[in-house]
């Protein structure tokens, strides 16, 4: 088995029939794997971890979930697709369909977000293929992160604007468009704290089946399968190199991945300054510099 994947792009068919997408670039000895958020997002948020993570040594592989964009995407109006790969298990079990179409053999793990939850699952799953652990932006637990989220809402809007979501929210009618534009706000200042470029596409590219299934309707309202998804009992279990990296203007509570990085036998802790939940997008300079050393520390 090669030590890491074959430079370029290529679709890799899983033995459930459906194809995904996978491109990889940079050069060098340390293979990463990532997986991106959402859930159903896509990977451009990695399209330059190649180039900015090559003086590192690092090679980057990047992939579509199933149903997102790039990648195929089953009829999710079909209650056998929903129960069969609608799961975090079925995700899980795909990263390491992935890793082995590709040929990683002791490779790095990186987890934006949802992804995050991936990578953790994977790490308590599959530890022994794994040097090391990399969770951007992604805590232990959906619980804390709640209470974060509409904290900052609270923090950020009027008390007539938040009574007016949460009314919303009770009668589902989503689509009213103060409310979507209260929603953007707090994306632009949490999600998106600075004016970079972000990826943008003139439709939607978001897999919203996979997402409404997962999360729910929106940020504030989890109803969806993930809701009491809970690993703060399991970190102590995760002995290989962990490196955990938030903004420091964003969505994920800073408190919990303090304590994450003591409980976490041997973890690195990273804030980027002037960031939101996308930092690698927010402040690159910075999110790569500190990514890169790490892992060229690790190899």
């Amino acid at each position: 088995m090669a030590k890491y994947a074959a430079t370029g792009t290529q679709f890799i068919t899983l033995s459930n029939g459906y194809h995904l997408w996978t491109q990889t670039t940079g050069h060098g000895d340390i293979p990463l794997l990532t997986l991106h958020g959402g859930p159903g997002g896509t990977n451009e948020v990695f399209e330059n971890f190649g180039e900015r993570l090559a003086p590192y040594g690092v090679r980057v592989t990047r992939y579509d979930q199933l149903g997102s964009w790039f990648s195929d995407q089953p009829d999710w109006t079909v209650p056998e697709n929903r129960a069969r790969f609608l799961t975090i298990d079925y995700y899980v079990n795909e990263v390491e369909e992935v890793r082995q179409q590709l040929g990683l053999k002791q490779f790095y793990l990186l987890g934006q977000s949802w992804g995050g939850v991936l990578a953790i699952e994977y790490a308590l799953r599959y530890p022994q293929h794994l040097k090391g652990l990399i969770l951007s932006s992604m805590i232990d637990n959906l619980a804390e992160y709640l209470v974060a989220i509409n904290a900052l809402r609270q923090q950020l809007f009027s008390s007539e604007d938040v009574a007016y979501m949460q009314r919303v929210e009770a009668q589902h009618d989503f689509a009213q468009p103060h409310y979507q534009a209260l929603v953007a706000e707090l994306g632009e200042n949490y999600l998106h704290h600075q004016a970079d470029p972000q990826p943008r596409h003139l439709i939607s590219t978001m897999a919203t089946s996979v997402y409404n299934y997962f999360q729910g309707d929106n940020e504030f309202v989890m109803v969806g399968a993930l809701k009491d998804w809970d690993r703060r009992t399991a970190m102590n279990q995760l002995t290989m190199p962990t490196y955990l990296t938030f903004g420091g203007h964003e969505t994920m509570p800073l408190t919990a991945a303090r304590r994450m990085a003591k409980t976490i036998p041997n973890a690195t802790l990273h804030v980027t300054p002037d960031a939101g939940h996308g930092q690698m997008l927010d402040n690159p300079d910075d999110y790569f510099q500190h990514l890169g050393a790490w892992l060229q520390a690790q190899a």
